[in-house]
């Protein structure tokens, strides 16, 4: 059977179109491999905001950095495979400070990755949910083997937020607990259960009666934790779980102690609780090291996977866990089930990924352009210590702290006028985060820097005008 290849889209002056139009107009821009000339690119902007705002959502519009009546920026292509550029519709690059917020690590279309996708999908894309689909078998293998400790069997998801709700049902399952332990700060997903540990209030009162049982506490507040220990021991409410990010994403890129992280792992196996380490922003290299525990050497229970586990090119995710957590799991397998998780060009992705992450060094380049990287900002920090309060971070997990939100704000809009996107933290607006590929080349890094430069000269000659 032969398969229509639609040509470059059509523009209609006519809002009459029929529905036939409509797919053979969308179905030539998907099927376009060149650049779009200056009206094309001019019709198809004007389109996607008339229907992002009529059937997305048009409160995400006033947030987007990339849309103003100026001038709106429509994502079109990447730039070279496995880098860190992309362009947009009117064909202008920029350099991706912000990496999916942390899926590119190995680079847009790094091409063994979309080699491995391509050639599973010639031969099978999805499974039968039947026969035993062998990449499942062979992804959980290779993951056990990088993963820390003795951690062994894998539950494989579409996301991050789905990876953190099986490491949730998985500690319920081990310990017969439903109470958990999650940080002020933490951001764990928008799903119920991962909700549930994501701390912000705006994300949280909408659905607070649906919630599951958490506490947050202060990070790094060993003698809380110790205090909720034991007082949930001696009322009887159990902990089922503490869940931790290595460094919280989203909550400002905040870097959880060593002691911390050890703390937890000594009361979570002096009480009979789940050390659940949320990695789905932090691991598969972005912190200098594998995954972010091992700065601690610390090996939890239950571990999430997510983001860049697909390698920026499928969605792909996991829950991995010990087999004393896999016990009650394994007595009745179907009390956890998925449909997409785990199917072949998911798993293909990510076996590549980890393979590209192997061999390519890119842990080690993490931590070493990170390093690079860091200093820079610290520079930066140095130079406009009334705009910046700190930068910190670890590897090419990066944050620049403002003192006021509003700046946080125009330096972003600033870093993308002059074709750097970086952006804010979901929980901590007045923290931007910088998360590049690991792939980012140190011309970049410094071209970066220039920019981010330039963005705050000019916040800080607008504030003396106006002052």
């Amino acid at each position: 059977m032969s398969v229509k290849k639609y040509k470059t889209p059509f523009i209609l002056t006519e809002k009459e179109r029929t529905l036939d139009d409509e797919f053979r107009h969308v179905l030539g821009l998907i099927y376009k491999e060149d650049s779009l000339n200056e009206e094309e690119s001019k019709y198809i902007t004007e389109e996607v905001v008339e229907y992002w705002e009529e059937n997305v959502n048009p409160g995400f519009l006033e947030y987007r950095k990339s849309v103003s009546d100026e001038h709106t920026a429509v994502e079109w292509k990447d730039g070279e495979e496995g880098g860190a550029i992309f362009r947009s519709m009117r064909g202008t690059e920029y350099i991706d400070c912000l990496g999916g917020f942390g899926i590119f690590n190995v680079g847009h279309r790094h091409p063994k990755v979309v080699a491995a996708v391509r050639a599973q999908l010639k031969k099978q894309a999805l499974h039968s949910q039947e026969l035993l689909d062998p990449l499942r078998a062979y992804c959980a293998h290779l993951l056990a083997w990088i993963a820390p400790g003795n951690l062994q069997y894998s539950f494989f998801t579409n996301s991050g937020t789905e990876s953190v709700e099986a490491c949730l049902k998985m500690a319920m399952l081990c310990t017969g607990r439903n109470h958990f332990v999650a940080t002020t700060g933490a951001f764990h997903g928008k799903t119920l259960g991962a909700l549930s540990g994501t701390s912000k209030a705006a994300y949280r009162a909408p659905f607070r009666g649906a919630l599951m049982d958490f506490v947050h506490l202060p990070l790094n507040d060993i003698s809380a934790l110790e205090a909720h220990f034991e007082g949930s021991d001696f009322t009887g409410h159990s902990i089922a779980g503490v869940i931790l990010e290595p460094v919280q994403g989203e909550g400002g890129i905040n870097i959880t102690s060593v002691d911390y992280l050890r703390a937890a792992r000594r009361l979570c196996t002096q009480y009979g609780a789940c050390l659940i380490f949320d990695e789905v922003q932090t691991g598969m290299g972005r912190t200098g090291k594998m995954w972010g525990c091992d700065h601690a050497r610390v090996v939890p229970d239950i571990m999430a996977v997510g983001k860049a586990f697909g390698g920026g090119v499928m969605p792909a995710g996991a829950c991995i866990g010990s087999a004393t957590v896999w016990a009650k799991f394994m007595e009745n397998p179907f009390i956890m089930t998925t449909t997409f998780g785990g199917n072949p060009l998911a798993m293909a992705a990510a076996i590549a990924t980890m393979e590209v992450i192997h061999n390519e060094g890119l842990v080690e380049q993490s931590k070493s352009k990170g390093e690079y990287f860091l200093a820079k900002l610290c520079g930066l920090q140095e130079r406009f210590p009334h705009l910046v309060k700190e930068a910190r971070g670890l590897g090419l997990m990066l944050g620049l702290e403002f003192h006021q939100n509003d700046d946080g704000y125009r330096f972003s809009a600033g870093c993308f006028s002059r074709g750097v996107l970086v952006s804010g933290t979901l929980v901590n607006a007045r923290v931007v985060r910088i998360e590049p590929p690991l792939t980012i080349s140190i011309e970049q890094i410094d071209q970066v820097i220039d920019a981010m430069t330039t963005t705050m000269m000019d916040i800080e000659q607008n504030r003396n005008n106006t002052g």
